[in-house]
C-alpha cells in the first residue's frame, strides 16, 4: 500500500504533462487541417518524366 503513495502523484503528473502537450499542439495549429492530408493523397500532381533518349546503335 505504500507504493500507492508514489504511484498516484506520478500518474497525475504524467496525465498533466500529456494534457499540456496536447493543448500546446492545439495552440500551434497541429490539428488545424484535418481533411487536407486525407484528400491530398488522392490527387496526382507529379509531372511525368521525360522520355529517355537512347542511341539506336547501343546494345541493351
Amino acid at each position: 500500500m505504500v507504493s500507492f503513495t508514489y504511484l498516484y502523484p506520478i500518474s497525475l503528473m504524467l496525465g498533466v504533462i500529456g494534457l499540456a502537450v496536447f493543448l500546446w499542439a492545439l495552440r500551434n495549429g497541429q490539428y488545424s487541417d484535418t481533411k487536407g492530408d486525407a484528400e491530398r493523397i488522392l490527387y496526382d500532381d507529379d509531372k511525368p518524366l521525360p522520355p529517355v533518349k537512347t542511341d539506336d546503335n547501343s546494345p541493351l
